[in-house]
């Protein structure tokens, strides 16, 4: 019968001796619960990889792992002389149960201002934990570390397909990696698809109007809106600030007996707009152009139409109860008729 002394990678401490027998996968499962992991290969002490259990002889001393790569136990112990300070010995992270092995100078050198830089620049002076094989343990998202610590080794931002950029951003931010935080900004502003200002058809626009619900919230601020025909519709509370009805082609914008209760229309060009017995009971019409408007009929209670050109608007039979005139850019003459 032969014995062996396994030790988890990169560890030199807390052994266990077992007998050998069976299969290589008999040896991994007796690893597995003797180690409390969950073995995949075995390695000897110079990092050879075992693959047939013949190759196993009496009293070895092997390494576990569970499928990260080879990790020397002796490597910190094998620093020259007066070099322990150099960064040049290499550790392991356990970021978020990912293990990462890189070499100190890594984590120090690109950027030495960053928390990894004084969590690693100096053995011990962060008093860092260390979980049960020696890897420096680091409660972080591992998919969003891997892009940081490939850019400290090589210089350049590679973020694979997947990844997404502001996860990576916050992790830059958390460590401190002042260098690549604007080159993360940038990349997330390019990458955002551009804005679509395409103006949308009269008749997308009445549409999406009839579907929205009386009680909802429509804006509309700033849109083009020239010679819409919006007949009997239902715009109450909606903001049509700054919009724009007027047609070039002379085609008049048509909202007669539309609802336009509380609507704001503060500094829309409506010139010859057609708003025939609509409502605009509290509605906002400040500075508006309504010159050659047709308001006949129209309930205009409480509106506010301050600063509103109404040359030669027709305002026979509408509702002015409590409206606002003031500041009027042409005067309102008697013979437009309001009651």
């Amino acid at each position: 019968m032969r014995r062996v002394t396994l030790f988890l990678n990169g560890s030199p401490k807390n052994g266990k001796v077992v007998a050998v027998y069976g299969t290589l996968s008999d040896l991994l499962s007796v690893a597995s619960n003797k180690l409390g992991i969950k073995a995949t290969s075995v390695y000897n002490g110079k990092g050879g990889l075992i693959d047939d259990i013949a190759l196993i002889r009496d009293d070895d001393v092997l390494f576990v792992c569970e499928g990260e790569p080879f990790i020397d136990p002796q490597a910190d112990s094998k620093v020259p002389e007066g070099l322990s300070g150099s960064h040049t010995d290499w550790l392991t992270l356990n970021v978020g149960g990912r293990y990462f092995t890189t070499t100190r100078s890594t984590l120090v050198n690109k950027e030495p201002d960053s928390m990894l830089a004084h969590m690693f620049k100096d053995k011990g002076v962060w008093g860092n934990k260390q979980d049960h094989r020696g890897a420096f343990l680091i409660d972080r998202s591992p998919e969003y570390f891997e892009p940081i610590l490939n850019y400290l080794r090589h210089g350049q931002l590679i973020v694979n397909d997947g990844i997404n950029l502001l996860g990576v951003l916050e992790e830059a931010r958390f460590f401190g990696i002042d260098s690549l935080i604007e080159q993360l900004e940038v990349a997330i502003k390019n990458s955002q698809p551009p804005e679509d200002h395409s103006p949308i058809s009269r008749k997308e626009f009445v549409r999406f109007l009839l579907a929205t619900p009386t009680k909802s919230e429509l804006r509309c601020q700033c849109a083009n809106l020239q010679g819409v025909k919006m007949l009997c519709s239902n715009a109450e509370g909606a903001s049509l600030k700054l919009c724009n009805f007027e047609d070039p082609s002379g085609l008049k914008a048509n909202l007669e007996g539309a609802n336009l209760k509380g609507v704001d229309m503060e500094g829309s060009q409506m010139t010859g707009i057609n708003l025939r017995v609509a409502t605009l009971k509290n509605a906002k019409l400040k500075n508006c152009n309504l010159r050659g408007a047709t308001l006949a009929g129209t309930d205009l209670e409480n509106c506010d139409l301050s600063g509103c050109d109404l040359q030669e608007a027709n305002l026979r039979g509408s509702n002015v109860k409590g409206a606002i005139f003031e500041e009027m850019l042409t005067p309102l003459h008697m013979s437009q008729s309001v009651r």
